[in-house]
């Protein structure tokens, strides 16, 4: 079992934080292979920002692939830059709050997940990440639900005040997730 994952969007959407904490869980989770990769632009906020995580049983080379099991898009730029890089049968991850771009790929799952418009519900919008975390790991079952609530309460353990919303955020991208895959 392999599965190669890319997330992208505009730096200070958490695009590393949640490929990181993808990461960290699967290690703390599995006994399988892991690699995190990033990749930022030129600018930090604002400026593109993307990396991958791999996930297999043998051991991982570079992860610099152009053939992604699973890619998370945040915004319409990355989507147009990096759509190429799904395979056929692949899942297409969407934060559908800004991601106005028609899909016209008809041979890959598209899940459409609002979370800027959660986590502005939510009254925080730094948890955007923490709720497209909630749908991958709902939707791909990658690494255990509980195992990747434990490492957002170790990683963000320093601002005890933000596991909570993080944690709520966490829960409700999980139930979209699964209900995707349902």
């Amino acid at each position: 079992m392999e599965r190669n994952l890319m997330v992208a969007g505009f730096g200070g959407q958490g695009v590393m934080l949640l490929g990181k904490l993808l990461s960290y869980a699967a290690c703390e989770s599995t006994d399988k292979n892991v690699t995190f990769f990033p990749s930022y632009g030129a600018e930090q906020r604002g400026g593109t920002a993307n990396c991958y995580v791999v996930i297999s049983d043998e051991e991982v080379g570079a992860p610099l692939g152009d053939q992604m099991d699973d890619l998370i898009v945040m915004n319409d730029p990355s989507l147009n830059k990096f759509l190429y890089k799904l395979v056929p049968g692949g899942t297409l991850f969407i934060n559908s709050s800004i991601v106005t771009t028609e899909i016209t790929r008809e041979d890959v799952k598209v899940v459409r997940v609002p979370v800027t418009e959660m986590a502005l519900e939510m009254k925080n919008p730094k948890v955007l990440n923490i709720i497209m975390l909630g749908a991958y790991v709902g939707y791909t079952e990658v690494v255990p639900p509980e195992v990747v609530k434990d490492t957002i309460a170790k990683q963000l353990g320093k601002k005890p005040a933000m596991v909570p919303v993080n944690m709520e955020a966490f829960e409700k991208g999980l139930a979209i997730g699964r209900e995707a895959r349902a």
